[in-house]
């Protein structure tokens, strides 16, 4: 009989870490076999042409000869292909979860394998140039086979559809680079350095974030191809240590407890700022009924903290996409503040789709306070109407070590005490 595996360590593991032993997440595993039939591929010619968003994927499975996925929406050319890969555009637009992976679904990934030492191959290939083009690169790919009509899930990168082995992957127009990250590539420059110097000329993030991966960032002699996973966490906290050494030389705090929100894809995000220094906490509240959560009846609390700047009580990519948000705002306003971010995670959540949501969501409910006060009775009012569970809110409460530090260990009831 199958061992149980409790939900708290799924949410902890969210299908990546395979924290449980499993060599494959047997959650993930089910929900591709579900959403297999929707993608409706069907065979395809063992020739696809299209232009790649760009999309580009390091793998880590065969550490250290890992697969490259090349990804390009079959016969979608030019601008159109950028939909496919485009996490900025997503947000904006508000597309929804059943838009995105529609969208990526009909993405189609060759794979290659190098070996992590080899990142200059890739580059001779074009692969790594197309992979960092500000526009989308027609590419002609040769596969072994037809591929597989499959989605890949996990908590940190966007879903990706079928794939099948390459034979050949030819770039046919000519990619075009940031100049500034082209000069890079020839550079003798620190990666950590490269990619603050890029983030500061306002590349995208996840342009940075394939040039890092795909080892055209650092010490020539150093280089080497990074899975795709490692390298997101890699660039998140790169910058965010960059614009924290800003935040932590500030002697300002900011003045008010403050308080934002805003949500997406079934996710809600209450982000509180209080007056003191740089520290961080987050709690994901996994409701009954998301994907890691099929078999529960209660809610599943997950923390992750930096109760020093740098020092974390576990690597999360979630936190770090959060963390980076945070940072940038507070280094904007050149304000110091100690934070508690909550993430609630909905049933309306129903497939990871990769953390780029926690990033972009976190830093649009930053643009506007809906709450300023020095009443943290009126904070945690508004923390009630938002989380609706007294009883959750409360050991919310109890459990966080930032209204412990500042405020003590108090019952929810306290704070609506009157007189």
């Amino acid at each position: 009989m199958p061992k149980r595996i409790p939900a708290s360590l799924c949410v902890r593991c969210k299908g990546y870490k395979k924290l449980c032993g499993l060599t494959s997440c047997p959650i993930l595993d089910r929900f591709r076999a579900q959403v297999s039939s929707v993608t409706k591929l069907g065979p395809r010619p063992l020739e696809l042409q299209g232009s790649t968003p760009p999309s580009l994927v390091v793998g880590e499975q065969g550490y250290p000869k890992v697969p490259i996925l090349f990804n390009v929406p079959p016969q979608v050319y030019g601008e159109d292909a950028k939909t496919y890969d485009y996490p900025l555009l997503w947000w904006a637009q508000r597309y929804s979860l059943r838009k995105i992976i529609e969208l990526r679904s009909y993405l189609v990934s060759s794979i290659l394998k190098f070996h992590i030492k080899d990142p200059w191959k890739l580059y001779e290939k074009e692969l790594s140039i197309a992979a960092i083009s500000v526009k989308p690169t027609d590419s002609e790919v040769k596969l072994q086979k037809p591929p597989i009509p499959q989605l890949s899930f996990d908590g940190i990168l966007a879903p990706h559809g079928p794939s099948a082995p390459a034979s050949s992957v030819r770039i046919v127009s000519n990619p075009k680079p940031p100049r500034v990250l082209e000069k890079l590539v020839w550079d003798d420059v620190k990666a950590s350095e490269a990619v603050w110097l890029l983030y500061k000329e306002k590349v995208d993030f996840y342009t940075i974030v394939r040039a890092f991966s795909l080892g055209l960032l650092g010490v020539k002699r150093n280089r080497r191809l990074v899975p795709t996973r490692w390298a997101i966490t890699a660039v998140d906290s790169a910058i965010a240590a960059k614009l924290l050494e800003n935040v932590k030389s500030e002697d300002k705090v900011v003045d008010y407890i403050e308080v934002y929100n805003a949500s997406y894809l079934g996710n809600r995000f209450t982000i509180i700022l209080f007056p003191g220094p740089y520290r961080l906490e987050m709690v994901e509240i996994w409701h009954p009924f998301t994907v890691w959560t099929q078999n529960t009846k209660q809610p599943i609390l997950h923390w992750v903290r930096e109760d020093r700047p740098n020092r974390f009580t576990e690597i999360d990519g979630g936190f770090m996409a959060a963390r980076l948000s945070v940072i940038e705002h507070l280094a904007k306003r050149r304000r110091q503040a100690t934070v508690l971010i909550i993430r609630e995670i909905t049933p309306d959540y129903y497939a990871p789709v990769g953390n780029w949501h926690i990033r972009l969501t976190t830093a649009h409910a930053l643009s506007q306070p809906i709450l300023k006060s020095n009443d943290v009775k009126e904070v945690v009012k508004v923390l009630s109407a938002k989380i609706r569970d007294d009883r959750l809110l409360n050991t919310i409460i109890k459990t966080s070590k930032v209204f412990n530090n500042l405020y003590a260990q108090r019952k929810l009831d306290h704070y609506f005490r009157t007189g």
